[in-house]
């Protein structure tokens, strides 16, 4: 089956009634777990699993799909207009997209990430369709030792993603290395800093922290400022992005889009890591770097591109070869074999309709979420009115029942507090959260993945230079920390030495 008519033939299966209606379910629950803070769509695709038994595999596998990329459109939303990132891989959004909504471009910055995310999403979905043998094979390839130098690739950046100083960056990124190894060692499981704590032993979870870090701080800052005001006085104008606002993501999203695309991919990398590595490119490539953490469209384009493209990319190896590269993809997995579907190399002869109606769908419910989300701007928007003395108490609701439910561990409300008062300490003392959590988040797989290198080299460090990729990704990392430093120097040399 060649590539159009495969494409007409998943056409004619996803527009059926029952598919139609999964899909669009699919999506809309999607958007709305997204913007509730801290669900995410793996609690919301396992809760939802029973509910698929008695649904044909096609629509199952859809509805599911839909779920998680409607995920990552909803997430950015609550990430702009309240500082809280609705889900994980919104995290970075927060940074810019929050300042926007503060200087009263609250809509612009919802409708870049509504389109961004469009783009990607289309972009993902024909990569997927053109791409998927040959990519997989490459992501294949990757063991332990490219893990760990892809993610050392990734700390360089982390001095990328903060507006102020360097140096209080590495101290957040030294801190979030220090969380990311409480819990049990990954290779021995014996506890590390736990004190006894049957919650610290499963490790500090990602959402409490986040949570903290964005949501408990900026209620608490604002609280320490007077809840008499109303969260902005800015007016709000121009619900859609203006030629300038195109003019200056057109090129982060078609970068974020293919970075999305090939990081997610890989094993175990997810939509989280290719948005700080797509803000921190913005950042080192954009003329004037100043900008970033003030209101930089860019830093919402991108990111936002590149969590919608990783949703595409983590579909490859789990159609084409039976992998799950993510938590995500597990659960769909999961949904596959409920249904007594195979997926892998035999899937598009055995069950054409699954894996074109699959494909298919996704252009559908990209179209569904951008009709979806561009009217519902306006009303988003419109939570910038609402007194912060109503908006603090919901804020703190929808933060304690995102936190709960992703665990059902009242102690990861108490964690969330605390990183909520961290929060607001870092931010009175000009330190940022984002270096933080993007460590913690490394570290973990870091860790993991350095240390089974190790044990297949016999404790070599050399396996890191004995290995292509590894090396590729080892010499880059060395390429970002030295030039920085290198550089200057050298110019101011250049400058000195005498023209004939």
């Amino acid at each position: 089956m060649d590539l159009v008519h495969g494409l007409t033939y998943g056409l004619a299966v996803s527009l059926q009634p029952g598919n139609l209606a999964a899909c669009f379910v699919g999506v809309f629950v999607g958007t709305l777990i997204g913007v509730l803070p801290g669900i995410g769509p793996v609690a919301t695709m396992s809760l939802l699993l029973p509910i698929t038994f008695t649904m044909s595999p096609t629509a199952s596998i859809i509805m599911m799909a839909g779920i998680y990329y409607g995920a990552m459109y909803g997430g950015s939303t609550t990430s702009i207009l309240v500082n809280i990132p609705g889900e994980a891989a919104s995290v970075v959004t927060c940074i810019d997209g929050y300042q926007m909504a503060r200087q009263g471009r609250a809509g612009p910055a919802l409708g870049i990430s509504a389109m961004g995310s469009f783009i990607a999403g289309t972009f993902s979905v024909v990569g997927i369709m053109l791409l998927a043998p040959p990519l997989t094979s490459i992501a294949l390839r990757f063991g332990p030792p490219e893990i760990f130098g892809l993610l050392l690739l990734g700390f360089t950046m982390v001095t990328y993603l903060t507006a102020g100083s360097k140096l209080k960056a590495v101290a957040m990124a030294l801190l979030g290395l220090l969380l990311g190894t409480v819990g049990l060692d990954p290779i021995s499981a014996r506890p590390r800093f736990t004190y006894g704590s049957v919650t610290l032993a499963d490790g500090l979870g990602l959402v409490p922290i986040i949570m903290g870090l964005f949501g408990v701080s900026e209620v608490l800052l604002n609280i320490g400022a007077g809840v008499e005001q109303e969260v902005f006085h800015t007016r709000i104008r121009g619900l859609l992005p203006s030629r300038e606002d195109w003019k200056r993501s057109a090129g982060p999203i078609a970068r974020g889009s293919v970075l999305g695309f090939l990081l997610g991919i890989l094993p175990g990398i997810g939509a989280i890591i290719p948005t700080f590595i797509s803000y921190a490119l913005e950042k080192r490539l954009a003329r004037q770097p100043e900008r970033f953490g003030h209101g930089a469209i860019e830093g919402v384009a991108g990111p936002e591109a590149a969590n919608n493209a990783a949703t595409g990319g983590s579909m490859i190896p789990l159609l084409t070869i039976g992998f799950a590269p993510n938590v995500v993809m597990a659960v769909l997995l999961g949904a596959f074999l409920i249904h007594g579907v195979q997926p892998g190399p035999l899937l598009i002869k055995e069950h054409p309709d699954i894996f074109w109606g699959v494909i298919a769908s996704m252009y559908v419910g990209n179209a569904m979420l951008l009709i979806l989300n561009l009217p519902l701007i306006g009303l988003w928007v419109q939570l910038l009115r609402v007194p912060y003395g109503i908006l603090f108490p919901l804020i703190l609701i929808f933060c304690v029942i995102g936190v709960y439910s992703e665990s059902s561990n009242v102690w990861d409300i108490v964690v969330m507090l605390a990183f909520g008062v961290l929060g607001l300490l870092m931010k009175r003392f000009g330190f940022e959260a984002a270096p933080l959590v993007l460590a913690f988040v490394l570290g973990r797989m870091a860790e993991e993945s350095i240390r089974q290198a190790l044990i297949m080299s016999g404790g070599r460090f050399s396996i890191l230079l004995t290995r292509p990729l590894a090396t590729v990704f080892v010499a880059a990392a060395l390429i970002v920390v030295v030039l920085p430093v290198a550089l200057p120097p050298v110019k101011r040399l250049l400058r000195t030495v005498p023209v004939d």
